[in-house]
């Protein structure tokens, strides 16, 4: 899928692919920086962010404001997404259907933003972006490398709130977030050299990655 992002978010707010349209008030698309280098992707919309129309606005959303700004940069340095865009109901996990339904258009968010390093927020999000056997309590933290980009799968800030007892761990994951962030900052000229590829050809590796 190769768009625009204003096509893109009226392609996503207009989208009738799976049921969860039914029952939407609002898609959330996603929303950030247009041009950051960090992205955040988590499950799905809640209660609140079906009804605003953004991501991560209610009581995870503001831990994960907390602790994006503890690693030194602002909700608006970062792009925030989910793996669908409609509220499940109840807020379970999105059905295999309905996130394949969905993933075309993070896809090609992905393409468009050109991150370097994408963060999966709770398990749904690893599974579908990194790989099906993760398994957060063990994997979050261990980094992964595919194509032109970095993931790192970390705990849902809605797991945190419900056991603290994970923050911390969470926490060390963040900070390798922010020191793989600075190390790629401050050596650009790893990334040619790394990916070996044009940029037609890295895009190419992006819309492929999951």
């Amino acid at each position: 899928m190769q768009v625009s992002w204003e096509n893109l978010i009226a392609h996503i707010r207009g989208c009738t692919a799976c049921p969860l349209h039914e029952g939407r008030t609002c898609a959330v698309p996603g929303e950030g920086n247009l041009s950051a280098r960090l992205m955040f992707i988590g499950e799905g919309p809640g209660k609140q962010e079906d009804l605003q129309g953004r991501p991560f606005v209610g009581p995870a959303g503001q831990l994960l404001t907390q602790m994006i700004r503890a690693i030194g940069l602002e909700r608006k340095d970062v792009y925030i997404a989910n793996i669908v865009k409609c509220r499940p109901p109840f807020n379970r996990a999105p059905t295999r259907e309905e996130a394949e339904a969905c993933l075309p258009y993070l896809r090609a968010q992905v393409a468009l933003l050109r991150p370097r390093i994408l963060v999966a927020l709770g398990a749904t999000a690893a599974r579908h972006i990194i790989d099906a056997s993760v398994r957060i309590t063990l994997d979050h933290g261990v980094w992964t490398r595919k194509g032109a980009f970095w993931l790192i799968p970390t705990f849902h800030p809605a797991a945190l709130l419900r056991d603290p007892e994970k923050k911390k761990a969470a926490w060390e994951d963040f900070k390798t977030i922010r020191d793989k962030l600075n190390d790629l900052d401050a050596h650009p000229e790893r990334e040619t050299k790394e990916d070996g590829r044009e940029k037609k050809e890295v895009r190419q590796a992006q819309e492929r990655m999951f």
